[in-house]
Protein backbone atom coordinates (compact mmCIF):
# COMPACT_ATOMS: atom_id res chain seq x y z
CA UNK A 1 0.00 0.00 0.00
CA UNK A 2 2.93 2.53 0.66
CA UNK A 3 4.52 1.52 -2.28
CA UNK A 4 1.82 3.17 -4.68
CA UNK A 5 2.15 6.26 -2.51
CA UNK A 6 5.82 6.65 -2.82
CA UNK A 7 6.02 6.14 -6.59
CA UNK A 8 3.01 9.00 -7.07
CA UNK A 9 5.15 10.77 -4.67
CA UNK A 10 8.94 10.63 -6.29
CA UNK A 11 6.74 10.99 -9.86
CA UNK A 12 5.61 14.42 -8.75
CA UNK A 13 8.83 15.56 -7.78
CA UNK A 14 10.51 14.46 -11.09
CA UNK A 15 7.35 16.18 -13.12
CA UNK A 16 8.15 19.26 -11.05
CA UNK A 17 11.93 19.19 -11.42
CA UNK A 18 11.56 18.75 -15.07
CA UNK A 19 8.97 21.56 -15.41
CA UNK A 20 11.57 23.92 -13.73
CA UNK A 21 14.04 22.86 -15.91
CA UNK A 22 12.28 23.97 -19.09
CA UNK A 23 11.17 27.09 -17.76
CA UNK A 24 14.43 28.22 -17.18
CA UNK A 25 15.78 27.08 -20.45
CA UNK A 26 12.59 29.13 -22.16
CA UNK A 27 13.25 31.98 -20.07
CA UNK A 28 17.16 32.10 -20.88
CA UNK A 29 16.42 31.57 -24.67
CA UNK A 30 14.00 34.48 -24.05
CA UNK A 31 16.29 36.78 -22.28
CA UNK A 32 19.08 36.17 -24.87
CA UNK A 33 16.57 37.13 -27.62
CA UNK A 34 15.71 40.69 -25.64
CA UNK A 35 19.62 40.79 -25.57
CA UNK A 36 20.21 40.74 -29.11
CA UNK A 37 17.02 42.28 -29.90
CA UNK A 38 18.11 45.60 -28.16
CA UNK A 39 21.74 45.72 -29.80
CA UNK A 40 20.05 45.42 -33.08
CA UNK A 41 17.86 48.38 -32.73
CA UNK A 42 21.16 50.44 -31.72
CA UNK A 43 22.76 49.19 -34.52
CA UNK A 44 19.88 49.96 -37.11
CA UNK A 45 20.44 53.84 -37.33
CA UNK A 46 23.90 53.84 -38.50
CA UNK A 47 22.28 51.35 -41.41
CA UNK A 48 20.06 52.80 -44.29
CA UNK A 49 17.91 49.18 -43.88
CA UNK A 50 18.67 45.54 -41.89
CA UNK A 51 18.25 42.97 -43.90
CA UNK A 52 17.14 40.00 -41.53
CA UNK A 53 17.41 36.52 -42.74
CA UNK A 54 15.60 34.28 -40.94
CA UNK A 55 16.28 30.29 -42.49
CA UNK A 56 18.55 27.24 -40.80
CA UNK A 57 21.88 25.81 -41.62
CA UNK A 58 19.78 22.73 -42.62
CA UNK A 59 17.28 23.96 -45.18
CA UNK A 60 18.40 23.59 -48.72
CA UNK A 61 16.60 26.93 -49.94
CA UNK A 62 18.20 28.51 -46.84
CA UNK A 63 21.77 26.89 -47.62
CA UNK A 64 21.70 28.29 -51.51
CA UNK A 65 20.54 32.15 -49.63
CA UNK A 66 24.04 31.76 -47.39
CA UNK A 67 25.68 33.00 -51.04
CA UNK A 68 23.53 36.10 -51.46
CA UNK A 69 24.06 36.53 -47.35
CA UNK A 70 27.96 36.77 -48.21
CA UNK A 71 27.63 38.97 -51.28
CA UNK A 72 25.45 41.49 -50.03
CA UNK A 73 27.83 41.59 -46.61
CA UNK A 74 30.90 42.59 -48.97
CA UNK A 75 28.98 44.66 -51.27
CA UNK A 76 26.40 46.95 -49.12
CA UNK A 77 28.21 46.21 -45.60
CA UNK A 78 28.34 49.86 -45.05
CA UNK A 79 24.71 50.69 -45.75
CA UNK A 80 23.31 47.30 -44.96
CA UNK A 81 23.20 45.38 -41.39
CA UNK A 82 22.62 42.26 -42.24
CA UNK A 83 21.26 39.46 -39.89
CA UNK A 84 21.45 35.44 -40.04
CA UNK A 85 19.01 33.63 -37.61
CA UNK A 86 18.76 30.01 -37.80
CA UNK A 87 14.86 29.72 -36.49
CA UNK A 88 15.75 25.94 -35.97
CA UNK A 89 18.12 26.48 -32.42
CA UNK A 90 17.23 27.39 -29.35
CA UNK A 91 18.74 31.04 -30.05
CA UNK A 92 17.03 31.92 -33.02
CA UNK A 93 13.80 30.60 -32.52
CA UNK A 94 12.46 33.50 -30.51
CA UNK A 95 12.89 35.21 -34.06
CA UNK A 96 10.59 33.07 -35.92
CA UNK A 97 8.19 34.39 -33.24
CA UNK A 98 8.81 37.42 -33.23
CA UNK A 99 8.80 37.82 -37.16
CA UNK A 100 6.31 35.50 -37.43
CA UNK A 101 7.29 33.80 -40.07
CA UNK A 102 5.23 30.72 -41.94
CA UNK A 103 8.21 29.40 -43.64
CA UNK A 104 12.06 29.28 -44.41
CA UNK A 105 13.94 31.01 -45.50
CA UNK A 106 11.85 34.11 -44.73
CA UNK A 107 13.61 37.23 -45.34
CA UNK A 108 12.92 41.04 -43.65
CA UNK A 109 14.15 44.18 -44.70
CA UNK A 110 13.51 46.96 -41.88
CA UNK A 111 14.10 50.75 -42.60
CA UNK A 112 16.37 52.65 -40.44
CA UNK A 113 13.73 53.68 -38.30
CA UNK A 114 13.10 50.42 -37.60
CA UNK A 115 9.71 49.84 -39.63
CA UNK A 116 9.54 46.57 -41.88
CA UNK A 117 8.90 47.68 -45.35
CA UNK A 118 9.25 44.48 -47.36
CA UNK A 119 9.05 40.80 -46.86
CA UNK A 120 9.94 38.09 -48.89
CA UNK A 121 9.29 34.11 -48.48
CA UNK A 122 11.65 31.40 -50.17
CA UNK A 123 14.64 32.05 -52.01
CA UNK A 124 15.67 35.38 -53.36
CA UNK A 125 18.15 36.21 -56.12
CA UNK A 126 20.37 38.56 -55.26
CA UNK A 127 19.63 41.29 -57.95
CA UNK A 128 16.45 41.18 -56.94
CA UNK A 129 17.16 41.44 -53.32
CA UNK A 130 19.35 44.71 -54.54
CA UNK A 131 15.84 46.11 -55.86
CA UNK A 132 14.39 46.12 -52.51
CA UNK A 133 17.43 47.63 -51.06
CA UNK A 134 18.09 50.31 -53.42
CA UNK A 135 14.39 51.60 -52.82
CA UNK A 136 16.08 52.63 -49.48
CA UNK A 137 18.61 54.57 -51.12
CA UNK A 138 21.42 52.09 -50.61
CA UNK A 139 24.14 52.76 -53.87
Amino acid sequence: MNTPKRFFSRLAVVLLFVASISQSVEAQNTAHALKAQKANKIEQKKYKVTFIELGSVRCIPCQQMQSVIKSIKEKYGEQVNVIFYDVWTPEGKPFGKQYNIQVIPTQVFIDENGKEFFRHEGYFPEEELVKVLKTKGVK
